[in-house]
């Protein structure tokens, strides 16, 4: 027997089950990242941001349609993670628009509802882009729009929409040449049909139900569980902890922190358990540490008490309102440095290998209590995340300059004028930024072709403004490779930040090579302790 409409419960099953069934799959999503990058995270802010709307929906008491929508909808929005996440969340956004006035959803509901979703979602993004998760939709609300009118049975008229969705998505490569030469279809696409398929298992009655343990291997995604202690002379304040526990957030998962008088007791599961030692220097001395490899099963449990993990202290915001204030989305304590010289109130620690969500951007733009506050997300996955906060901020003005890299973000800053209004400062500081060339250098995860590079797991990658441009073994030779494609004969400025995976003399052997190879060029070299990047590279 047909099924003509979907009630409050079975939309609160559907939704939960097409979350659960992206968190079980993001791994095989984030495999899917054009580039073969070390936090190529589609997957991963896909999950982070449905996540956040399923537990919005699990808080839901006598739930309806509209308030399970709703909650999807705010929950969605305030915790969108990358442009993946923000898409995502603006087509709930849409969807919830027209379905809010009804008390069961039917398939004319579902037509009108996809469209306006995907209208939505087209209107966040500044210049949309064919075979992409927007396409993807698109073809779903389409195909719905098509049948909608007629059909009444929901069962056929889903799986109509799976099946158009899923074609759409195995033509992607044909769209966008770079997923072609990658040999991957887009990873946003098939984020949102693999929760378009866990709708429809749960409306057949085989909602998944369990959040499934990584498969793997033969190891952990992150090795190492790092726990210490750390004492300072004098209290630990909270906004010390708050930043360490972002810190460690960056570096890998299952975070535990608490903060008693003194001392600061934390624990992560991470590849870096280096850098997060490092990390927690800054605050004081280490009084115990242990790094347990989880491989091996010998290795003595580390355990927090539920008091140590409850009873977070309100932070204190401050209670006159400053005029102008600037948040920056970084990672890495020599470029923190430099922006806070440059007047940044606020540092976001996150970047290319953990975009900050709505809500943490949210969060900083509160602690800032300022009338106007300008935001540099520093990274193109984090500009649409920093958009959605200009339309949530209640008491001042929110202004994103739409910086998509760290050098940009400088450049952005040292030329802004008090003397003008945000407008103009915005005008300005977006035109100087789009003179700055950016290279990054970092290592390959897996062997692909891409920017007619074969490439092989481990390589040394030069990246530049979004293109691979040199590939070879050694970290100081690349880098001077993908400069040699990025100065040109107007070129004045090479300006080298030193991650913390360089070492010194590497550093010092990479400014020789650089001020041999460009000495037309001035040369400037400064500590930028960022992970996952041996060096961060600007011309101008």
């Amino acid at each position: 027997m047909a099924v003509k409409q979907i009630d409050a419960l079975m939309v609160r099953k559907m939704f939960l089950s097409g979350a659960r069934n992206l968190e079980n799959h993001k791994a095989l999503i984030n495999e899917l990242n054009v580039f073969p990058v070390p936090d190529g995270d589609t997957g991963t802010n896909m999950s982070l941001t449905i996540m956040s709307a399923a537990e919005a929906v699990e808080a839901v008491e006598d739930p309806t349609v509209e308030s399970l929508l709703k909650a999807i909808s705010s929950g969605s929005l305030r915790g969108a993670r990358g442009n993946s996440g923000v898409i995502l969340s603006q087509l709930f956004r849409g969807f919830y628009k027209v379905v809010k006035d009804v008390d069961e959803i039917t398939c004319p509901v579902i037509a009108v509802a996809s469209k306006r979703a995907v209208e939505t979602a087209y209107k966040a993004v500044m210049k949309p882009k064919e075979g992409t998760i927007l396409t993807v939709a698109k073809s779903v609300a389409d195909k719905a729009q098509e049948l909608g009118g007629t059909a009444d049975d929901i069962g056929l008229f889903m799986e109509a929409l799976l099946k158009a969705g899923d074609e759409t998505l195995d033509r992607t490569p044909e769209m966008l040449p770079v997923l072609k030469e990658a040999g991957v279809v887009d990873s946003g696409g098939m984020g949102l049909m693999t929760i378009l398929h866990g709708f429809v298992e749960a409306f057949y009655g085989r909602e998944i139900t369990e959040i499934k343990e990584e498969e793997a291997s033969e190891l952990p995604r992150f090795l190492y569980e790092a726990a210490f202690i750390v004492k300072k002379d004098g209290a630990v304040a909270q906004e010390e902890g708050d930043t360490l526990r972002a810190s460690l957030e960056a570096l890998g998962e299952e975070v535990k922190l608490c903060v008693c008088g003194d001392t600061l007791k934390a624990s992560v599961m991470t590849n870096e358990p280096g850098t997060v030692l490092t990390k927690a220097l800054k605050i004081g001395t280490l009084l115990s540490v242990n790094v347990k490899n989880r491989a091996e099963e010998s290795a003595p449990e580390i355990t927090f008490t539920e008091e140590e993990l409850t009873g977070k202290p309100q932070e204190e915001i401050p209670t006159e309102w400053r005029d102008t204030a600037f948040i920056a989305v970084s990672r890495g304590a020599g470029l923190n440095e430099v922006f806070k010289g440059l007047g940044v109130t606020e540092i976001i620690e996150g970047g290319q290998t953990m975009n900050p969500s709505t809500d943490d951007i949210m969060h900083a733009v509160e602690k800032a209590h300022a009338k106007t506050v300008y935001i540099l997300p520093n990274n193109k996955n984090i500009i649409l995340a920093a958009n959605q906060a200009v339309d949530l901020a209640k008491d001042c003005r929110v202004v994103v300059v739409p910086t998509k890299t760290i050098p940009q973000g400088i450049t952005a800053l040292l030329n802004y004028s008090p003397d003008m209004d945000a407008d103009s400062n915005l005008e300005v500081m977006t035109e100087e930024m789009s003179h700055v060339k950016t290279g990054e250098v970092t290592y390959a995860v897996r062997d692909t072709k891409i920017d007619g590079h074969d490439i092989r797991s481990g390589n040394i990658m030069g990246i530049g403004d979004g293109k691979i441009l040199a590939v070879g073994e050694d970290v100081a030779a690349v880098t001077v490779e993908m400069l040699g494609e990025m100065v040109d004969d107007e070129s004045e400025l090479i300006s080298l930040y030193r991650g913390e995976d360089m070492s010194p003399e590497t550093m010092e052997e990479l400014q020789a090579l650089v001020e041999e190879a460009f000495p037309d060029c001035d040369i400037e070299v400064s500590e930028g302790g960022q992970p996952t990047y041996y060096c961060i590279a600007s011309v101008e």
